[in-house]
């Protein structure tokens, strides 16, 4: 009799668009005409301004003023300041986004480690605050900038909150550090921040969740106030769509003013600000482009444009922001995205979405869908919460990913990944009754539709595996480790 062969393994973990999907034809009639034996190749294989490639600067600012951001909500019911509020709002609609305010990147993984390196001192920078469940990939870099052993994660709080802002507050009144940088100084570092918090504020990474617009405010009150960086990793923005059915016409809300908008409009903004937006391309044209941006106040943005490798080398995507340029201001990356990228995207979420209520709902599972509640869907991610059963044995989410890809071939990315490296209470909070432990990041972005409700079928099937083991008493650690 013939061995059985082993399903096709499926990645319910990796957050990468799928291949398929990569904006090949765009980038391809794009470097056609960038490359033509007419063009002056001495602006495009030559070193780049430090700043970017000033066409791609100006195509970035009018491509997220006239269609990204084009228009903003309504405050929150529970701002107190609502007539303010709702005009700083709109400012952030009617202000402008301008070159000057674009510095371009080779990515957001890059572009936070440069502004590590030109905005933080280990031996003045307080601490690298983390929004848990955090995109774990960030520590590494922060940690490579002098700052392990100095991350703290910051909880997201009870319901749509996203942030809990007594919990930072507390934070921020433990910390004892000297007055002064004292290692990066003089006018090559002419602002270094006491603090940065790093998080993700739109269809957030892991948990999905949408900030609501008054916390956001109320970060950037406190940013101002103890001198913090917040840093947004806003490269999900573009990725929206209505919470209905597809089959149901109906347009998405507006995306909520990102903080870097906020502390532009908020009265009291200063000269490098106390916000930043990191950019990038990976998610609309393919990881492998290499190109973003930064956007933040003008002194800012001047200031990361002249680290000392962009100083030496030129800014380290030059020559393919000549191509991400044309696709721009052709408005053929805008058509990609639009007619191929977010219908496909929302056509596997609202299949997965009911492939959960179907499935996984009955057997006990939490989705969570509060960003629902402001009329937007969108990003790479679903979160799922492990039934009650599992919490009661104390059977984590990294148990189960073990023996869905040890059994099932399946990989999932499990609670334990989003813990802030090197803090002990991230963890504690992680493993504590109905923490983030026993909760599941699963991607729709790579996986085709079948393949998706494949994996789901997968999961099914490990969960009655799983909670049949546990009503028989098995210890689900040692058998692992068998």
């Amino acid at each position: 009799m013939s061995k059985k062969s082993p399903p096709q393994h499926l990645n319910f973990q990796r957050g990468w668009p799928s291949t398929r999907l990569c904006a090949r034809q765009p980038l391809f009639h794009s470097a056609q005409k960038v490359l033509a034996p007419t063009q002056d190749m001495s602006e495009i294989l030559l070193y780049g301004p430090g700043m970017g490639y000033a066409p791609l600067r100006e195509s970035i600012a009018q491509w997220l003023m006239d269609e990204i951001y084009s228009s903003q909500i309504s405050p929150h019911p529970r701002d107190a300041t609502t007539t303010t509020t709702a005009a700083a709002s709109a400012a952030a609609s009617s202000s402008g986004i301008d070159a000057s305010r674009i510095c371009v990147t080779n990515g957001a993984s890059a572009a936070l480690s440069s502004v590590v390196l030109k905005f933080a001192d280990p031996s003045y920078t307080r601490r690298i605050f983390m929004i848990e469940p955090t995109y774990f990939l960030a520590c590494p870099i922060f940690e490579d900038g002098g700052f392990r052993g100095r991350l703290r994660g910051i909880p997201e709080g009870e319901g749509e909150d996203c942030v809990d802002l007594e919990f930072l507050l507390d934070e921020l009144s433990k910390t004892d550090w000297p007055d002064q940088p004292l290692a990066k100084t003089g006018p090559q570092y002419p602002h270094i921040y006491k603090y940065i918090l790093y998080c993700t504020t739109t269809f957030m990474n892991p948990s999905a969740k949408t900030m609501p617009l008054w916390v956001r405010q109320e970060l950037v009150k406190l940013a101002r106030e103890f001198d913090i960086l917040l840093v947004s990793d806003d490269v999900y923005d573009f990725l929206h769509w209505s919470p209905h059915d597809p089959s149901v016409n109906s347009t998405p809300n507006p995306l909520p003013p990102r903080l870097v908008d906020v502390d532009r409009t908020l009265p009291g903004t200063s000269l490098y600000g106390n916000a930043i937006s990191n950019g990038s391309f990976s998610k609309i044209i393919g990881p492998g482009i290499r190109v973003g941006w930064v956007e933040a106040q003008p002194e800012f943005a001047s200031q990361l444009g002249s680290i000392g490798s962009t100083t030496s080398g030129g800014n380290p995507t030059h020559f393919a922001s000549t191509i991400v340029e044309h696709t721009l201001r052709t408005g053929s990356l805008q058509n990609h995205i639009r007619d191929i990228v977010v219908p496909e995207y929302q056509q596997r979420y609202h299949s997965l979405l009911t492939a959960f209520h179907q499935h996984l709902i009955p057997l006990g599972y939490e989705l969570d869908l509060s960003s629902h509640n402001s009329g937007l869907a969108g990003g790479f991610f679903t979160y799922l919460r492990l039934p009650a059963i599992f919490i009661t044995h104390g059977v984590f989410a990294k148990t189960f990913a073990a023996i869905a890809l040890k059994e099932f071939n399946l990989r999932i990315a499990f609670g334990h990944m989003f813990v802030v490296a090197g803090d002990q209470g991230s963890l504690q909070r992680a493993e504590r009754d109905g923490g983030f432990a026993y909760c599941m990041r699963l991607c729709w972005a790579w996986m085709e539709k079948e393949e998706l409700l494949e994996a789901v079928d997968r999961l099914v099937e490990c969960t009655k595996v799983i909670r049949e083991r546990m009503e028989k008493g098995e210890d689900l650690n040692s058998s692992l480790k068998g």
